[in-house]
């Protein structure tokens, strides 16, 4: 089984900037599509952002232009920079493979607030 760790969230005025990390436990990391994941309170875990084995990425169409996802397999990381942040990208984001395969990390709180 493969632990994940997310962190880098936090609170921060609209328009601003933050960026998440996520931690795998194992390598295998390196040969899966993995993606970010939010769940906004009273609402379904939706993907925003996906990255391939070969860096290819997918956005949801909210956060597309304004969030960029990346990973380093060598250190068994994946990130989501997001930019220009608005109230409704509040949410606690995940990350997991692009089709949700290993256990749910904890994740991490990102408040978009005035």
């Amino acid at each position: 089984q493969v632990q994940l760790v997310e962190s880098g969230g936090g609170f921060v005025q609209p328009g601003g900037s933050l960026t998440l990390s996520c931690a795998a436990s194992r390598s295998i990391f390196r040969f899966k599509a993995m993606g970010w994941y939010r769940q906004a309170p009273g609402k379904q875990r939706e993907l925003v952002a996906t990255i391939s084995t070969g860096d290819s990425t997918t956005y949801a169409d909210s956060v597309k232009g304004r969030f960029t996802i990346s990973r380093d397999n060598a250190k068994n990381k994946m990130y989501l920079q997001m930019n220009s942040l608005k109230p409704e990208d509040t949410a606690v984001y995940y990350c997991n493979t692009q089709s949700a395969q290993w256990d749910w990390g904890q994740g991490t709180q990102v408040t978009v607030s005035s």
